[in-house]
């Protein structure tokens, strides 16, 4: 069990985000946990240039309402982000950002904090090196249904005691220093392969190439599509057609958009090349899909 000491808060406590931000639940208040941080968040439809100091803390942070292009300008790098319901992220400890965002619906978060001295040592405990924050993010970029589903439980935990907090976080910590070891391709390659997933999900409407994802990945194409095809046993085409198919199935289960918007968000260049790629995926139309 730690103390609310022991979460490196403080940069945030000159900030006031009181136009941007409303929070909804707090798990020191509301569980009396002391294990980790659990907070649920309303957010402004519309930043500019939001400053958001580092903290030391694993912070995770999962986008369960609304859809924007975040675009994060930090440690000399600016990226744009499309945040959607299920977009994780993990805030690298230390690293100051600078966000802008607009939204034309409510945007909502959950966004869970676990002392970096909880991380540190259960990279020792488990006999590997020290935590890369670099490659965690990145490779949670690119999706995690099994942390999505621990963040969306938490605020809904109720009374349960701190040893489901603490339980939650080991659980947390502890699987994502294992999935960012099995990730790990020979070298700097494996951050290369996560780079280039974590683009394209953040650009699936945008008409991306391979030399494009090469770039992103700092390789050259030809030895890009190799690793690429070795981390995931796929093609970066293929793979990113996927990604686009299930945006797409998303989208037409929850949303009452047409299927010539869907196409335009997902990448496709008409409602006509989305409708045989989906047919050849999924083995249906898209109109037949959402209807079945």
């Amino acid at each position: 069990m730690f103390d609310t000491a022991d979460f490196d808060l403080a940069p945030y406590a000159g900030l006031d985000t009181s136009t941007l931000v409303r929070r909804t639940y707090c798990s020191w208040h509301e569980a009396g946990w002391r294990s980790l941080l659990v907070q649920s968040f309303t957010h402004a439809r519309e930043a500019e240039a939001l400053p958001l100091p580092g903290v030391s803390d694993l912070h995770l942070v999962l986008c369960t309402r609304g859809e924007a292009v975040m675009r994060t300008h930090g440690d000399g790098r600016a990226a744009r982000r499309r945040w959607t319901p299920g977009r994780l992220e993990l805030m690298v400890p230390g690293r100051p950002t600078v966000r802008s965002y607009r939204t034309t619906s409510t945007m909502r978060s959950v966004q869970v904090h676990i002392p970096r001295a909880v991380v540190e040592r259960a990279a020792v405990e488990m006999g590997g090196p020290a935590p890369d924050f670099e490659a965690l993010a990145a490779g949670l970029g690119t999706g995690d249904a099994a942390v999505e589903h621990v963040m969306r439980a938490l605020p809904a935990a109720g009374n349960a005691p701190d040893l489901y907090a603490e339980s939650a976080a080991a659980f947390l910590v502890t699987h994502l220093l294992t999935r960012g070891r099995e990730r790990r391709s020979p070298g700097p390659e494996h951050a290369a392969v996560d780079r280039a997933v974590a683009v394209m999900r953040e650009r699936l409407a945008d008409p991306l190439t391979v030399a494009d994802l090469a770039a992103e990945a700092r390789l050259s194409v030809y030895h890009f599509i190799r690793v690429f095809r070795d981390a995931t046993g796929e093609t970066p085409h293929r793979f990113l057609t996927r990604l686009r198919i299930e945006e797409a199935r998303r989208l037409l289960t929850g949303t009452a958009l047409t299927v010539g918007q869907i196409a335009a968000r997902c990448g496709f260049a008409s409602p006509g090349s989305l409708s045989s790629a989906f047919l050849t995926h999924v083995g249906l139309r898209p109109s037949a899909y959402r209807k079945k």
